[in-house]
């Protein structure tokens, strides 16, 4: 789905994914260089606020938070600077068991597919398909179109891996220190990528 058939500025435009606020165990699984959740939401909403401006546009791409409550879920939502777009993840109770939770985002989808206006791009506009999820194939991915996921922590890279596009990117948090990457970050590495194929 366009994103309101907007054509995104890439200047204050940023991605992320798999942020878990207040998900204890995560810090486990992740090995996340926290003592405690209050530390590790406290470091997410710093790093996100230190990068993104308060007219920033930020596509989060799923698993926001987890095990807390609305009153929570909602002063972190309002902590962090920017409009904020939900790809939803496989762990978003936090987000879709109340409306107003959800109203808070502006806009939730399954899968979204936006246009950021770059010169330096071959049509001036890149295409962006963003998913919770990696996938192997993607709406224009044989044009040039990139695909953003989240959900794998970290645990898939493009070398090695059998038919994993160049032009996909995890933008997980556990991969970019815990911090929003902006556009020109993902491109930047997308241009990498495909160089070093």
């Amino acid at each position: 789905m366009k994103v309101n058939n907007v054509v995104f500025n890439k200047d204050k435009l940023f991605f992320t994914s798999d942020t878990h606020f207040g998900h204890e165990n995560i810090i486990k699984y992740c090995n996340r260089p926290f003592k405690n959740v209050f530390e590790m939401n406290q470091v997410l909403v710093d790093n996100w606020n230190k990068v993104v401006p308060k007219d920033g546009v930020v596509f989060h791409l799923g698993d926001f938070a987890l095990n807390l409550n609305n009153q929570a879920t909602s002063h972190i939502i309002h902590s962090l600077n920017g409009t904020k777009h939900l790809v939803i993840g496989n762990h978003e109770k936090c987000v879709l068991k109340s409306s107003y939770i959800t109203s808070l985002f502006n806009t939730v989808n399954d899968i979204s597919e936006i246009f950021v206006k770059d010169d330096e791009i071959t049509y001036k506009e890149q295409h962006i398909v963003m998913c919770h999820y990696p996938m192997i194939t993607w709406n224009a991915s044989h044009r040039g179109s990139w695909q953003l996921f989240g959900h794998v922590h970290g645990g898939l890279s493009n070398k090695g891996v059998i038919n994993h596009p160049v032009s996909a990117l995890d933008v997980g948090v556990d991969n970019h220190n815990f911090t929003p990457l902006s556009y020109e970050q993902v491109k930047l590495i997308i241009t990498k990528q495909n160089l070093n194929k």
